[in-house]
C-alpha cells in the first residue's frame, strides 16, 4: 500500500471525524434527557430531577463545547484536504450542512445560555422549554447532518454539468431514499449511547454506597429507556439492512462478504474474508441467512463482491467485522437492558451487586458501537465521495504528502491533549455526581404543588425518596 497524500488525508478526515462523532451522539441523547428531568420536575416537583437535571447540564456543557470544537475542524479539511470534492458537490452540499448551522446550531447555542445560567433567573416553564429547544436543536443538526451523509451515500435529485453537481429537486435532495431509516438508526443510537452513560454512572454512586437516592433513580430511567430503545434499534437495523440490498448493494457485498452470486448468501458468522483470493477463510456460517434477512427469502440471489468490477468494490475487512462487531454490542444491550428491567420487575435491582458492577463499565458500549457503524457506511461506500458522482481518490487536493503527515501528526498531538483534558472533566464532574438536597438551601420550587401531585405516575415509576421504593410501584 503507497503512503501518499490521498491515503494520509482519509487517515486525517477518519481520526478527526471519529474523534468528533461521540460527542454530537452523546449531547443529542443528553440533552433529551436533560429536558426529561426538567419535565418532571415542573410536573411533580420531586427535587431530585431538579438536582439531576443541573448536574447532567454541566456535563452537557463540556461535551457540547467539545463537538463544536471539533466539527469546525472537519469543516476546514473540506477546503485544505478536499478541494475537488467541494468544488464538485459544493451546490449541493453546501447549502444543506449550512442550514445545520443557521437552523440548529444557532438554535442550540442561543438556548443553550438560558439553560446553563438560567437556573435561578427564569421561571421553571422558560427553563425546561429552553431545555426542549436545545434537545430539538440537537436532532435538528443530525437532521442536516444525515442528510448531507445520505445524498453522498445515493445521491439523487441533482444533475451534473461539465463534472459540476447542480441541484435540481431539494426534497428529494434532503430526503434522499436512505435518509429517513438512517436518521432514525443514529437518533436512536444517540439515546441508547445515552442511556448507557446514565446508567454506568447511577450504578458507579450506588456501588460506593453515595448520592443513593440520585443513582437509583439514574439506573431506574436508563433500564426503561435500554429495554424500550435497544429492540428498536434492532428492527430499525433490519429495516436498514434491506434497504442496503436495495440502494448499495456493493455495499451488502462486503458486509457480507459474499462472493458468489450463483448461491444465496449465508450469514457468516466469522471469517477472514481474502480479497485477492476472492474467498473467506476460516469460514462459519449458516446458510441462505442473509438471503433471508435481506430480500426475505432463503432462496433468493443478490449480487456478489465478484459482480463489480475491481476498482468498484469497497474494501472488505472494515465492513466485515465493524458489522459484526455493532450487530455484536446490540445484542449485548438487549440482553443486558431485559436483565435489568427482569430485575427491576423482581425488585433486585439494587441488592443485584454483580449486575451493578458490571453496569457501571457499560458506558463505551454506545460510542463503540456508533463507530463501529460509521466505519461500516463510509468505508462500505468507497471508491466513492459521491456515489456514481466522483471517487475518493479525485477528490483531494493537490498537496504533497509531508504536508498531510505534519498536519495529521499535529492533530493527534493536540486532540490527545485537549480530549484527553476534556474527557477526565467529564468524569470528575461524574466521579462529583448530584448534589444532594440541602435542606438549608433547596432548589427553587417550581410551583407551590402539593405532595399528593409531588407523588403522581412519574414519582411512583422513579421512586419518592422513601424506603423500599427500590421496587416497582403498584401502579405499574
Amino acid at each position: 500500500m503507497e503512503i501518499d497524500a490521498f491515503l494520509l488525508s482519509r487517515i486525517q478526515f477518519a481520526f478527526t471525524i471519529s474523534f468528533h462523532i461521540v460527542f454530537p451522539a452523546f449531547t443529542i441523547g443528553l440533552s433529551a434527557y436533560i429536558a426529561t428531568l426538567l419535565g418532571l420536575w415542573l410536573k411533580t416537583g420531586d427535587q431530585k430531577f431538579h438536582l439531576l437535571a443541573r448536574f447532567w447540564t454541566k456535563i452537557f456543557a463540556v461535551s457540547f463545547a467539545m463537538g463544536v470544537v471539533s466539527g469546525i475542524v472537519l469543516s476546514y479539511q473540506f477546503g485544505t484536504n478536499w478541494s475537488r470534492f467541494s468544488a464538485v458537490t459544493g451546490n449541493v452540499l453546501g447549502p444543506l450542512i449550512g442550514y445545520e448551522v443557521l437552523s440548529a446550531f444557532f438554535l442550540e447555542a442561543s438556548f443553550l445560555g438560558v439553560l446553563l445560567f438560567g437556573w435561578k433567573r427564569v421561571p421553571p416553564w422558560l427553563h425546561f422549554l429552553s431545555a426542549v429547544i436545545v434537545a430539538g436543536g440537537t436532532a435538528l443538526s443530525g437532521f442536516w447532518i444525515l442528510s448531507a451523509n445520505s445524498w453522498m451515500q445515493y445521491p439523487v435529485g441533482h444533475e451534473v454539468r461539465d463534472g459540476i453537481v447542480y441541484p435540481v429537486d431539494w426534497m428529494k435532495i434532503v430526503f434522499s431514499p436512505t435518509f429517513p431509516l438512517r436518521y432514525a438508526h443514529m437518533m436512536t443510537a444517540a439515546y441508547l449511547t445515552t442511556a448507557f452513560v446514565v446508567l454506568a454512572t447511577g450504578a458507579r454512586h450506588l456501588l460506593a454506597g453515595h448520592r443513593t437516592e440520585s443513582a437509583k433513580t439514574m439506573v431506574r430511567m436508563a433500564i426503561l429507556m435500554i429495554a424500550l430503545t435497544a429492540p428498536l434499534q434492532a428492527l430499525i437495523g433490519d429495516f436498514h439492512g434491506k434497504q442496503t440490498a436495495i440502494y448499495q448493494p456493493a455495499k451488502l457485498a462486503a458486509i457480507e462478504a459474499h462472493w458468489d452470486s450463483s448461491k444465496p448468501g449465508a450469514l457468516v458468522l466469522f471469517a477472514w474474508p481474502d480479497e485477492k483470493a476472492e474467498m473467506n477463510r476460516f469460514e462459519i456460517s449458516i446458510p441462505g441467512v442473509a438471503s433471508l434477512l435481506t430480500h426475505g427469502s432463503m432462496d433468493a440471489l443478490f449480487p456478489s463482491l465478484k459482480d463489480f468490477a475491481v476498482e468498484d468494490r469497497p474494501p472488505v475487512l472494515i465492513p466485515f467485522f465493524g458489522f459484526r462487531l455493532m450487530v455484536g454490542l446490540g445484542t449485548l444491550m438487549i440482553l443486558f437492558g431485559w436483565v435489568g428491567a427482569w430485575f427491576w420487575w423482581r425488585g433486585r435491582i439494587f441488592e443485584s451487586r454483580r449486575w451493578l458492577w458490571i453496569a457501571q463499565y457499560t458506558w463505551p458500549a454506545g460510542f463503540i458501537a456508533i463507530l463501529a457503524g460509521w466505519f461500516v457506511t463510509e468505508v462500505g461506500r468507497q471508491p466513492w465521495v459521491a456515489t456514481g458522482i466522483l471517487r475518493s481518490k479525485d477528490a483531494v487536493s493537490p498537496i504533497t504528502t509531508a504536508e498531510v503527515a505534519i498536519s495529521l501528526a499535529l492533530f493527534v498531538f493536540v486532540y490527545c491533549v485537549v480530549f484527553t483534558a476534556g474527557i477526565l472533566l467529564i468524569n470528575r464532574l461524574i466521579d462529583k455526581g448530584p448534589d444532594e438536597i440541602s435542606p438549608e438551601d433547596p432548589p427553587e420550587q417550581p410551583s407551590k404543588r402539593t405532595l399528593k401531585a409531588a407523588q403522581g405516575p412519574a414519582s411512583q415509576l422513579f421512586g419518592d425518596g422513601k424506603p423500599g421504593d427500590d421496587k416497582i410501584q403498584p401502579a405499574l
